[in-house]
């Protein structure tokens, strides 16, 4: 199985030919060749995790790909055939077993309204929590850490990635973030990553891990 790091906060995970794609949003490339994906996962709502043209080039090229995302999702993109899915829930679609946590969008500001938000493990191994800091409870092989959001800081993410422990750890969710940012964050990920005797990988979009 190989992830594919695509820029911001979206992947893409392949096994066999299959695909299975998670939170492509506005500041990532236009998906024009998604032959073979059977599933997406769209963490909430926001833009930079999902928009109407890329979920509709995704489904042209793939009419029968299942999307899956919180009640909040299935109300934004309500022109899409989503499928919604709650904290606690499992589906199998091709090679691919999600099991889904959570709940809630981490806080940004008390003015700015909290909303629906899941984070997501494939195949018991690749654990990806959207915008938020949900453990999953579970092992870790591989995990999606935030580096850069304005709903978070770095003493955060590194908290969490010390807490989850994973084997291995890649940055996601960093386009607002300026080449200096981004090694920053890569340095204090790394060592949190380490903490745990994980090893940290600072790919850069298009650059992929197999598993």
């Amino acid at each position: 199985m190989r992830i594919t790091k695509l820029e911001h906060a979206a992947l893409v995970v392949e096994d066999s030919g299959d695909k299975f794609y998670v939170d492509p949003g506005k500041f990532t490339t236009p998906i024009t060749e998604s032959s073979g994906a059977v599933a997406v996962v769209i963490t909430h709502q926001h833009d930079d995790h999902w928009t109407p043209e890329q979920l509709t080039r995704i489904r042209e090229a793939n009419p029968d790909v299942r999307i899956f995302g919180p009640a909040g999702v299935a109300a934004a993109a309500a022109d899409f055939p989503v499928e919604t899915v709650q904290s606690g829930d499992v589906v199998e679609v091709g090679p691919f077993r999600l099991r889904f946590f959570g709940g809630r969008h981490a806080v940004i500001h008390p003015s700015i309204p909290v909303i629906d938000n899941l984070g997501v493990l494939v195949n018991d191994a690749l654990y990806y929590g959207g915008d938020s800091f949900t453990m999953p409870g579970v092992p870790v092989e591989i995990l999606a850490a935030p580096a850069g959001a304005p709903w978070m800081k770095i003493s955060e993410a590194m908290d969490y990635v010390v807490e989850v422990a994973p084997r291995r750890a890649f940055p996601t969710h960093e386009m607002v973030l300026s080449r200096a940012g981004k090694a920053l964050s890569n340095a204090r990920l790394a060592w949190a990553t380490e903490q745990g005797g994980g090893e940290y990988v600072p790919l850069e979009p298009g650059e992929t891990l197999d598993f």
